[in-house]
């Protein structure tokens, strides 16, 4: 690989725009001096990644093709997104190629995990070991964040690659809905839903925003939240969920179509709220509501809103499955999502609205002042604003209570 001039590429920064993406390539100066990556490098040049991820957010997709972009003109690798509607079905590709003894070419070499999905591989040995520590924009990572080590409860072991934060933010359309009527807890949640019939709705789960609101109403209503940190104990699930099923027992006849009906999804759920037919939505994302209104999908007006209480938040990661036959191009992909140019983009609700896993303090000069410079749009609120942090359960919470919402209503009886 030919030598960095670092004295041309400093220049080259110092001039760069503060907000135009700007860490240009940062990552050289590590590539320079690690024979290890430079090995990678070399190996990863021509190989294919089929990257596996939910396909259903344009914003979200024209970011994967962007990244694609860097990274065959930089590495030589092509980047195709496989559009997934939902990440089991990765998960299931994985598991049935190792019982086909498929062990050294699969159809996955990277796939965006988290939770359940994670849990589920991880399991089985289905995941490359321990790649993610020796990334080299590793160093960036803001590691205080326990999403850096333990994702749902469970040690990640190197076995994921952080590229995202996630927190449950609730939003409305101000022009519409006072501020001072709007929900400071679940429970005030189903006041609103008694004043306001046909107002709210979720998504049906297993949808994953469906999912996770079914687990912000557990965490506020369970007697004893350690219980949630360990497996689900069959002998004490009833128990333990029947305040859980109580409140949707109530509130699902006050839903959006009595309850008969549920959005399909979030993107269902949000057009719904630019329709004008519901008053409050959520996402699991601090900054859809702005990058919504920047795609023209929610008026200006939109506003989020949070629990003083606590929403759930999680870390969201890309792995790399055992099998993959382009593990050291997944890891150059792995690594540029992490890098600060990727991360800057991807907070940028003109682009996505995700919020960072880099830990400021780690970051240069220019690019902590790119970060601090984003405009990250009317609705977004700062990290200040967005209230405690309530842990993920245990990933086994996740599956049963779907399964457990599906039975009950999942028919929308």
């Amino acid at each position: 690989m030919k030598r960095t001039n670092h004295l041309a590429l400093a220049v080259l920064l110092a001039l760069a725009p503060a907000t135009a993406g700007l860490v240009t390539h940062r990552a050289w100066a590590v590539e320079a001096t690690s024979p290890d990556w430079r090995a990678t490098l070399d190996a990863a040049k021509g190989q294919e990644v089929q990257f596996n991820a939910w396909g259903g957010s344009p914003n979200i997709n024209d970011f994967i093709a962007w990244a694609g972009g860097i990274v065959r003109e930089r590495y030589g690798i092509t980047l195709n997104h496989v559009k997934l509607e939902d990440t089991a079905t990765a998960v299931s590709a994985i598991v049935a190629e190792k019982a086909a003894g498929r062990l050294d070419d699969g159809s996955v070499d990277l796939v965006w995990i988290n939770g359940e999905n994670f849990a589920s591989l991880k399991e089985q040995g289905l995941l490359s070991q321990g790649f993610s520590t020796d990334l080299p924009n590793w160093r960036f990572v803001d590691t205080a964040n326990p999403g850096a080590s333990t994702d749902f409860t469970l040690p990640i072991d190197g076995q994921e690659s952080p590229w995202g934060r996630a927190k449950l933010v609730f939003f409305h359309d101000s022009a519409r809905t006072d501020a001072t009527s709007l929900p400071r807890s679940t429970a005030d949640l189903l006041t609103y839903a008694k004043a306001h019939p046909g107002r709210f709705s979720y998504p049906a789960p297993p949808d994953f925003v469906g999912s996770s609101f079914l687990k912000q109403v557990l965490l506020e209503q369970v007697a004893d939240r350690d219980v949630l940190d360990r497996p689900v104990d069959e002998a004490s699930f009833a128990a333990v969920t029947a305040p859980l099923w109580a409140y949707f027992d109530a509130l699902n006849p006050l839903l959006w179509r009595a309850g008969r009906d549920f959005p399909a999804n979030y993107p269902a759920m949000k057009q719904l709220l630019a329709d004008g037919e519901l008053d409050i939505v959520f996402a699991f994302n601090p900054g859809e509501a702005s990058a919504a209104i920047a795609a023209g999908e929610l008026p200006e007006t939109v506003r989020s809103f949070t629990l003083p209480g606590g929403t759930l938040g999680n870390t969201h990661y890309v792995a790399i499955p055992f099998n993959s036959g382009s593990k050291a191009a997944a890891k150059v992909v792995a690594d540029f999502l992490l890098s600060p140019e990727a991360q800057l983009r991807k907070e940028d609700p003109a682009h996505w609205g995700d919020p960072t896993v880099l830990d400021m303090a780690k970051l240069s000069d220019a690019d902590r002042a790119a970060f601090a410079a984003l405009d990250l749009g009317p609705a977004t609120l700062r990290a200040s604003e967005l209230g405690p942090v309530l842990p993920e359960p245990h990933p086994s919470w996740m599956t049963r209570l779907e399964a457990e919402w599906t039975k009950r209503y999942g028919t929308g009886r």
